[in-house]
């Protein structure tokens, strides 16, 4: 028997006290206690709330959204950089096989720092014959011609202004072909009568390798999984008196029960908790592939290889939001509450790093109680907090509804930043004591970018606007999985003949982190 677990709103009385599926009353939310407080006197005489109200969910109801979801995985898109900038050495400054005197430069990685493939050179980099380039070192800043890019990852240049790169300060030496250089393609420069692709009129010796090809657009593939959640409460049916009855009067004159249970209520609570306590924890599988028998270990690199086959009946993990950030994300160590001063530097070290990414303008941060006093000791040194005046755009710019919600707001360059604690770093019983339990692991809060993004959905077909947070549930027309429950045993409506009534519950869920580039772990 299924059962509709909420708000009083949505449940419909029983004539007679019989526990069905309609008429269940969820206690676990706000809601439905205070109601039914005001009703049932013995339900004023609570246990004590010594550790406070132990729940921790919320978190992704306040920065994310949920969507439905049919498959075994959820496969999206993201777009890469726009620009060709990368990471290379000074080959050889007086350039190399007898055709330029300029230099020779050798292409490692991208400017994020993944390496080039030197055997797919063309479809890596796509720097070509005739673009002109800045080739930045610690030594000088010179402007070059590309003269040849042949099938590896070497390119020959010419220098604007300069026989070589050796003349423009470049000293070619052992240190320097070994020190890490910029490369940036700001254009192209060609000769009269000259064309794009032709290779007899491209390059200098028009050889084949000097083909100025198409560039592709950029993007990188991304998949998660979801994963079976599961508890149940049992209560016997000698003890079937703990399920409590509320009788109703309704506006329209008709009258019913709906039942609840009191310790069921804890259960509940803890479930819902474990919802989003896997989706910020839960992690793939890393390394190897020898995990114990129907449990194999999912390496990272799985979660961009399309070849990987997740639908197996097996347990492979999924990627919570931490794991996600580690792996695409950006960290910091800064802002501890060492001095304001300090402090401030971190923090705009922080904003120096956004820089570098998409640059998103409103950001939420969720700390621990540490954390969160060292950014106020941050803003107080200031001698202005919220300084610059936010705005609070993602709250309808309401700073009543922040401060209610408990955001606190402020802007330092052009970003806007709303912060508030998160109890699941604080509790003891959660992520707090492991944190004390390894501090020099510890996670202090995450930054989350506002708003939403547009990705390209493969289910789709096309680009969607979609929250950089949100969590996708499986579910279809004739089952919605999102948090599901459902009662059997003898006791009220009987489904068996099991001398007890079982409330089980159950989820199917994964998170998808969309631009994790623009997410920070403090830790």
């Amino acid at each position: 028997m299924a059962i509709t677990a909420g708000s009083v709103l949505n449940s419909t009385p029983s004539a007679i006290k019989q526990a069905l599926s309609t008429n269940y009353l969820d206690l676990a939310t706000t809601a439905d206690e205070g109601w039914a407080q005001q009703f049932v006197p013995d339900l004023m005489e609570k246990e004590a709330e010594v550790f406070g109200p132990r729940t921790i969910s919320g978190f992704l109801s306040q920065v994310g959204a949920e969507e439905a979801m049919t498959a075994d995985q959820v496969v999206w898109s993201e777009q890469g950089r726009l620009h060709l900038s990368f990471q290379a050495n000074m080959k050889n400054g007086q350039g190399a096989g007898g055709l330029v005197s300029g230099g020779q430069i050798e292409i490692t990685h991208d400017i994020d720092g993944n390496a080039i493939d030197s055997s797919s050179i063309a479809a890596n980099h796509g720097i070509r014959v005739n673009d002109t380039i800045i080739f930045a070192g610690s030594e000088a800043v010179v402007k070059c011609l590309v003269v040849k890019a042949d099938t590896d990852n070497d390119i020959d240049v010419a220098p604007y202004g300069v026989a070589s790169l050796d003349a423009a300060g470049f000293d070619d030496g052992t240190a320097d072909t070994a020190q890490s250089c910029t490369v940036l393609v700001y254009g192209s420069e060609f000769q009269k009568g000259r064309s794009y692709n032709t290779s007899a009129n491209v390059g200098n010796d028009g050889t084949a390798t000097e083909q100025r090809g198409a560039n592709q657009p950029r993007f990188k593939s991304f998949m998660n999984k979801p994963i079976i959640l599961k508890d149940y409460y049992e209560v016997s049916g000698s003890d079937a008196s703990r399920v409590g009855w509320v009788e109703i009067s309704a506006e329209d004159g008709t009258a019913g029960y709906l039942w609840y249970l009191k310790a069921e209520a804890d259960t509940r609570a803890r479930f819902t908790d474990y919802l989003e306590m896997a989706m910020l924890e839960a992690k793939m599988g890393g390394g190897s592939n020898a995990g114990a028998t129907g449990h194999p270990v999912v390496d990272a690199a799985d979660l961009t290889d399309d070849a990987f086959d997740l639908t197996a009946n097996t347990a492979t993990g999924t990627q919570g939001l931490f794991d996600a950030i580690s792996t695409r994300g950006n960290a910091t160590s800064g802002v501890t509450g060492v001095s304001g001063p300090q402090d401030l530097s971190e923090f705009d070290a922080i904003l120096a790093e956004f820089d570098n990414q998409g640059a998103i303008e409103e950001n939420m941060m969720f700390v621990n109680r540490a954390t969160s006093l060292a950014v106020d000791d941050m803003l107080a040194s200031m001698n202005s907090y919220g300084a610059g005046g936010t705005s609070y755009g993602v709250f309808s710019n309401s700073e009543d509804m922040a401060l209610n919600l408990g955001f606190s707001g402020f802007r330092r360059g052009s970003y806007d930043f709303y912060k508030s604690d998160m109890r699941y770093l604080n509790d003891k019983a959660t992520r707090g004591g492991i944190n004390s339990a390894n501090a020099a692991n510890a996670i202090r809060g995450v930054i989350i970018p506002a708003g939403v993004s547009s990705v390209y959905d493969q289910t789709v077909g096309s680009n969607i606007r979609r929250p950089f947070l949100h969590v996708r549930y499986r579910a279809s027309q004739t089952d919605n999985r999102r948090m599901k429950s459902w009662v059997t045993g003898s006791v009220g409506a009987t489904t068996s003949a099991l001398d007890a009534m079982q409330v089980h519950m159950l989820s199917e869920r994964c998170l998808i982190t969309q631009g994790a580039n623009n997410f920070m772990l403090m830790n």
